[in-house]
């Protein structure tokens, strides 16, 4: 790679990471964005002043790809992108950026899929790791690119990968020692066009693993549970269940955390010694401990890491109690499964602030799960005549629309009484209103706080 022409596609977060990356590596790099609009000295002031990058905005054209041997193309970047038939056309190889972090990075490296969960589990499982390992990174969809850390690895090291489907469409090599899928539920179809390629880009995060690795899955996932079985799955499985008693595995038996292996049943520990609310989250807990087991941490250490843990920011988190009324930010839920989860885990009647940019999404199963729990909707941003129409459609009509975030706050704080809960959980993406759902829930955390 040293001395290599490497085009990267997208001058966000991840692609200056890469680029960074190909720099420290000898390359020459043409930094490319579609957005024409963005300013040059600001994109260049993430590189040295005699650092071998072009920029490049706007329209691609084939004479920009002369002498380029690679591209890279961030994850937010659908492959059906005006200029991706440019690259192909001069068939230039498209690598994602954990293709590229995972060529040049040592030690051994946990991946983790899944619709929902993965920040969580990703969390949890770099927390346990660094109970048994020195050098642990917890690098991907979590926040800090792989390629910004991939320098940093040794052989002694361990990284913990959270891995989206846009960045599974376009590896080569990449083969995690262990890696997980925790469910597949629909999302992101307006990029992936059918279910079913969806499900198949998710098992690529197998697709380089032997019967020397393991995978880690859902088996109350029809669909990842006869992955699991078929002779498709080439690694050893771990499967998990929150339904079930399994055989071999990790499943939760009433309260209790149990581990079946080598013909025997052992307790590991009860989810009231734990701070993660729900279902969902125990079953992103058994992932962890299947990946920390299978990536050779002690069982001590695991029980003890699992018992520490806090939510993660913007997962159900919980904000504060004001009048009586407790507030969770939930900005992560950013599809009707994952808001489901977090609808699921709230300990009694809630005023519910939902909707955002449209992925294209169902809501019946969502405003379904509302019964018993749900006693106010607080709607905002593109979806929300959709979600009210849908919300009617099964019944439910008590529903509020607010312009922003501070209005929707303050019309939650006005109609939830002591003892009940706030939730933002807003099954859809937070586009078109705020930069990522980072800023979402940051701004509904402090809407909050100013009440």
């Amino acid at each position: 790679m040293n001395s290599q022409k490497v085009l990267v596609a997208g001058a966000g977060k991840s692609g200056i990471a890469a680029a960074k990356l190909l720099l420290s590596l000898g390359g020459e790099i043409i930094l490319y964005d579609g957005n024409d609009k963005l300013d040059p000295d600001t994109i260049r002031e993430n590189f040295a002043e005699d650092a071998k990058v072009t920029l490049l905005f706007g329209k691609l054209e084939c004479l920009d790809l002369i002498g380029v041997e690679l591209a890279i193309i961030s994850p937010g970047i659908p492959l059906d992108a005006p200029f991706v038939p440019v690259i192909d056309e001069a068939e230039i190889p498209i690598w994602s950026e954990i293709q590229l972090a995972y060529h040049v990075a040592k030690g051994k490296l946990a991946a983790i899929t899944g619709t929902n969960g993965k920040t969580t589990t990703t969390a949890l499982t770099g927390e346990i790791m660094k109970t048994f390992y020195e050098e642990v990174f917890v690098v991907g969809n979590i926040g800090t690119p792989y390629t910004e850390m991939a320098l940093e690895t040794t052989e002694k090291s361990v990284t913990v990968a959270e891995v989206s489907s846009f960045q599974l469409e376009t590896i080569m090599d990449f083969r995690p020692d262990v890696s997980a899928i925790l469910n597949i539920t629909p999302d992101h179809l307006n990029r992936h066009g059918t279910m079913e390629n969806y499900i198949n880009i998710k098992k690529r995060v197998t697709e380089n693993q032997t019967e020397e690795d393991w995978v880690v899955l859902n088996y109350d996932d029809p669909v990842l549970r006869e992955f699991g079985e078929s002779e498709e799955c080439k690694p050893q499985v771990m499967f998990f269940s929150s339904t079930q008693v399994l055989e071999k595995g990790l499943y939760l038996d009433g309260d209790l955390f149990m581990y079946a292996h080598d013909g025997k049943k052992e307790e590991l520990l009860n989810v009231h010694e734990q701070h993660l609310l729900g279902k969902h989250n125990y079953e992103n807990i058994m992932a962890a401990i299947g990946i920390s087991l299978k990536m050779g941490v002690p069982l001590e250490n695991i029980c003890k890491a699992v018992k520490e843990f806090q939510a993660v920011e913007h997962r159900i988190e919980f904000v504060l109690e004001r009048s009586g009324v407790r507030y969770y930010n939930d900005s992560k839920g950013t599809n009707p499964d994952a808001a489901i989860q977090a609808i699921r885990a709230m300990p009694g009647p809630t005023v519910l602030i939902a909707g955002g940019y449209d992925k294209h999404s169902e809501y019946d199963e969502w405003i379904e799960a509302f019964e018993g729990k749900v006693k106010y909707l607080v709607l905002i941003g593109q979806t929300r005549d959709k979600i009210a129409a849908c919300a009617r459609a099964h019944g439910f009509t008590d529903i509020m629309y607010a312009e922003d975030m501070p209005e929707a706050v303050r019309v939650c704080a006005a109609y939830a009484n002591p003892g009940e809960n706030v939730l933002l959980s807003p099954a859809c993406a937070s586009w078109g209103m705020f930069d990522n759902y980072e800023q979402r829930g940051r701004i509904f955390k402090e809407c909050v706080r100013a009440l």
